[in-house]
């Protein structure tokens, strides 16, 4: 199972850069969201994340019964969600903002706009 994640992964990061080099600014969000999915995939890939019991330590224990999940991979990867959520949201109201402004979103006819 891991091989085919290692394949996923990288085939998310060879999409979402791909599509970042594209010269279109929607195109270009779309890859930070692919990235982004490729990057929480890794950390959860990398933790080893299990089925298993739940980090708690029961009466008169002093660690949890193994196997156990660990919690600090889950709480990047939410935490990872929400900033790339907002960054998503933040990055699509500028290019809502510059179409209107220029009328394209080819990055290389906005450059030529800049000068006049």
């Amino acid at each position: 199972m891991a091989v085919v994640l290692a394949f996923v992964i990288g085939a998310l990061y060879a999409a979402g850069l791909y599509m970042m080099m594209r010269r279109s600014m929607v195109k270009l969000i779309a890859g930070l969201v692919l990235l982004g999915y490729a990057s929480n995939l890794l950390i959860f890939t990398v933790a080893r994340l299990t089925r298993a019991q739940p980090p708690l330590i029961p009466e008169g224990m002093t660690t949890p019964p193994e196997p156990f999940a660990d919690p600090v991979p889950q709480a990047l990867i939410l935490t990872a969600i929400v900033i790339g959520f907002g960054l998503q949201a933040f990055a699509l109201v500028l290019v809502k903002r510059a179409y209107q402004a220029v009328g394209t979103d080819d990055l290389d006819k906005m450059k030529a706009t800049d000068t006049t």
